[in-house]
């Protein structure tokens, strides 16, 4: 939904504040989007600076990595995805998705067709209503299949420096496969990547230039308390002030409340006395460098079954030879005991000691390269030459949470409480902006906004998010990469 709402002041109308807590994609997306709009917001974010959190790499255009969700998530999916790359244009990895059934998996490749039919034919509508939708590429090369004959022959020809057609994208992937342990046919979906780190250079940016947003950085919110009169809202925060060698307690008026704390969503609404069922699972992602790679590769998943030891196994390209590593185990992404829900006594799910001290103060070295190989490893079963490929850099990890009791679900984006209160609850990055418009609907409904949100296109919607340059967004990008320890080609989109 791509909705624009009146300035807070117009008409007469006394202006008001957001206050948001959190600044990940969601908090970040949701205070730019009211900021762009004249709406005074106060963002506050305990880290450095905006977008740390869950291993984004993939923007989700259709949900085809989940074979367990609905269709109805899948065009939600497709939907938010287009809009994200609308408003973040500077921050897709372009390049197709390979799909491929192992043998040994349960799953055939053939029960995907209707639905990617189903999602062709979702974009061809979105791009017929509005032609600035096409950002995936054409709708009628949105998805090709793949034949064991068709993959022999490619796998014949040499490489491409620069791929020039779908084609090109599967030459190294058929080099490189034992043909023998998989189903036909394969998929190229034009289901593209996400930089976490392009993603975080553009809130940054964007936060910076806009002078209704007042940024409190390294900012920990210790307590929320809302006035029974006027139903504004009290936010408790402490700083580290330099200077003293302490952290100061501070403390602000906002009118409404934002709750955007990704995993730790739950200890505000405790704060707050809003109760909420919700789980949070920790997950990893693991850096690697394939120093022996050769060409540019597509994002590839091979399905397996969640939480065993086939699991999914997800392999997703950067430049210089480094890639992403997903391995649906307990092993390697997943954690024993790293899903957990929350309590008749809080709304915050407990993650076990371990990950909170994961979370608070990093990985051991060894966890890293343990949980790295084993990742290498799993990848080597079906992509034998990746067994060459070596520790790349600390993992990108983090706690998602999900709301509700559904651990399959993955297009959500906000729910409301009591007054004047929000709770950001993103599953998937591409929700995120969905989540800034219902807010703005929510308060047009609550009396703050003068004008009720009317139809606009994302980019105006956003103006000054979505009009950094790529060498911006890319240099910004590099300078978080090298603050966040962290190989600075992450930051560089992938070229072809």
């Amino acid at each position: 939904m791509n909705v624009h709402g009146a300035c807070n002041h117009s008409d007469g109308q006394k202006p008001f504040s957001i206050g948001v807590i959190g600044g990940g994609i969601a908090g970040s997306t949701i205070a730019l989007r009211l900021a762009e709009r004249g709406i005074q917001v106060e963002l506050f974010e305990a880290g450095k600076s905006l977008v740390n959190g869950p291993p984004i790499c993939h923007l989700h255009a259709g949900g085809n990595l989940y074979r367990e969700i609905s269709d109805e998530q899948c065009k939600t999916l497709l939907k938010q995805s287009i809009d994200t790359l609308r408003v973040f244009p500077q921050t897709a990895n372009i390049r197709p998705t390979v799909v491929a059934v192992p043998e040994r998996d349960k799953g055939e490749p053939s029960s995907l067709i209707d639905r990617l039919n189903l999602l062709q034919k979702t974009y061809a509508n979105l791009v017929n209503n509005d032609p600035l939708n096409q950002v995936l590429g054409s709708p009628e090369e949105y998805f090709k299949l793949y034949y064991r004959e068709e993959l022999e022959e490619l796998a014949n020809k040499p490489v491409p420096n620069s791929p020039a057609s779908l084609d090109d994208w599967m030459i190294p992937l058929a080099k490189n496969l034992n043909l023998s342990q998989f189903k036909f046919p394969f998929i190229l979906v034009q289901e593209y990547g996400l930089s976490v780190f392009r993603l975080a250079a553009t809130a940054n940016l964007a936060a910076e230039k806009l002078p209704t947003c007042s940024l409190n950085m390294n900012a920990r919110v210790i307590d929320v308390e809302q006035d029974s009169q006027d139903n504004s809202w009290q936010i408790t925060y402490q700083q580290y002030d330099s200077d003293i060698n302490d952290h100061i307690t501070h403390s602000t008026h906002v009118d409404y409340l934002v709750n955007a704390c990704g995993f730790q969503t739950g200890k505000i609404d405790d704060m707050a006395k809003l109760p909420r069922k919700r789980m949070i699972e920790f997950k990893a992602a693991y850096i690697t460098h394939w120093a022996e790679c050769e060409g540019i590769w597509p994002e590839v998943i091979f399905h397996g079954e969640r939480g065993t030891p086939d699991g999914m196994a997800q392999l997703t390209p950067y430049p210089e030879g480094y890639f992403q590593l997903h391995g649906m185990t307990e092993d390697i992404t997943l954690f024993r005991k790293g899903l957990v829900a929350s309590t008749t006594d809080s709304a915050q799910p407990q993650l076990g000691e371990s990950f909170t001290k994961k979370i608070q103060f990093g990985w051991k070295s060894c966890d890293v390269h343990t949980r790295s190989e084993r990742a290498i490893k799993h990848m080597a079963k079906l992509l034998p030459a990746y067994k060459s490929a070596t520790v790349g850099g600390t993992p990108l990890f983090g706690a998602q949470q999900i709301p509700g009791e559904d651990p399959s679900l993955r297009a959500a984006d906000i729910s409301f409480a009591g007054n004047r209160y929000a709770r950001s609850e993103i599953v998937k990055a591409s929700s995120a902006l969905n989540a800034a418009n219902q807010v703005l609907i929510k308060l047009y409904d609550d009396g703050l906004l003068a004008e009720k949100p009317t139809e606009i296109h994302p980019e105006q919607q956003m103006p000054v998010t979505s009009g950094f340059t790529q060498e911006v967004v890319v240099s910004m990008a590099e300078a978080l990469t090298v603050q966040r320890n962290y190989p600075s080609a992450l930051a560089r989109p992938v070229k072809y």
